[in-house]
């Protein structure tokens, strides 16, 4: 099942996506479905008429992995970690399809990270590996935005990884979806730059959620972000920068400049 987040002008919706590609509508839910079994209004409403928002704000945290894929790891000049290497983004980083990446003042060399996101769907805490999957509430496509060279300058993550719009997700989250051996590519203005499988993970989804909840007490609508594969580069004002993974769909958004560069 695609669940959206969406607008056509007003307060945020949610909708359950139908039908093949080109004519897909909207069949629209009441409440949140974090919080509230699917209950349909009835309402359809065309694709291609609304405004896909991100499908999920996070009410706590984005949690990142670093070098999780080999080669990454290798390109970047750096050994894989023994466990899950974790990072924080906050919830203001997150915005949607479409939405403009925004090269900050402070950064010379902002790069594109293209990345299964795991969904939260229940409040959680030490979760055996075999019981991952009843606090999954599904999966989307991110792009884990980084400022490069503020990451090797500043000797930890937070600002490198975390100004707004660093952490685009979309174009909607997908439920019940066998993540073990997805295609994920990334394209910049068309060309593919990166092209990957989840199946390189070094660290699966069992085995990030189950560890990261051992540290920190997950919340509904928490995402997690497993890792690039290799391929990461820069992206300049004016580009389009866009991430596919086999099942889920093509994230998109556009690069620009701050308003006061």
């Amino acid at each position: 099942m695609r669940i959206a987040r969406f607008t056509t002008g007003e307060d945020p919706r949610f909708g359950v996506v139908e039908g093949e590609p080109g004519s897909e509508a909207l069949a629209v839910v009441t409440g949140d479905p974090l919080y509230t079994p699917l209950q349909f209004t009835g309402e359809r409403v065309a694709l291609d008429t609304v405004r896909l928002l991100a499908p999920v704000i996070p009410r706590s945290k984005v949690v990142g992995i670093g070098r999780n894929y080999a080669e990454h790891a290798a390109e970047l000049g750096n050994e894989l970690p023994a466990e899950p290497l974790m990072f924080l983004k906050p919830n203001t980083s997150v915005v949607g399809p479409d939405d403009p990446i925004v090269l900050p003042g402070q950064s010379g060399e902002v790069h594109y990270e293209g990345e299964l996101a795991v969904v939260i769907g229940r409040l959680c805490k030490d979760v055996p590996r075999d019981r991952v999957d009843e606090v999954v509430l599904g999966y989307t496509c991110a792009n884990d935005v980084t400022a490069r060279d503020l990451q090797r300058s500043d000797g930890q993550w937070a600002r490198a990884k975390g100004f707004d719009s660093f952490c685009p997700l979309g174009p909607w989250l997908v439920t019940a979806l066998d993540v073990a051996d997805l295609r994920l590519t990334t394209r910049l203005d068309g060309e593919t730059v990166q092209d990957g499988r989840t199946s390189q993970l070094v660290f699966g989804v069992a085995d990030l959620v189950s560890h990261i909840s051992a540290a920190f007490t997950l919340l509904p609508g928490d995402v997690i972000l497993t890792g690039t594969p290799a391929g990461v580069g820069p992206m300049r004002a004016g580009q389009r920068v866009e991430v596919e993974i086999e099942g889920i769909g093509v994230l998109a958004n556009p690069v620009v400049k701050h308003s006061s560069d």
